[in-house]
């Protein structure tokens, strides 16, 4: 079986620092999906399918691996 890390081909996101970044993100991300959540609830006066919680998981799933892409 050939070596497929030489070259230095390899990117692998160091976890702690990922894990960090996503948190860091997904706090912010927070407040900012709750105002947008109470915003269309207003607007069209129905429960959004997600809630602020779930937009700020995926905000926060969406911009981390942006971070570390080389």
């Amino acid at each position: 079986m050939s070596d497929q890390t030489a070259g230095g081909h390899a990117h692998r996101t160091p976890k702690a620092e990922f894990y960090i970044y996503f948190t860091l993100i997904f706090m912010v991300a927070v407040p900012l999906s709750l105002g947008a959540w109470v915003w269309a609830v207003i607007r069209q006066q129905r429960l959004p399918v997600h809630g602020p919680l779930a937009r700020a998981w995926l905000e926060a799933k969406a911009i981390t691996p942006a971070i570390f892409r080389p």
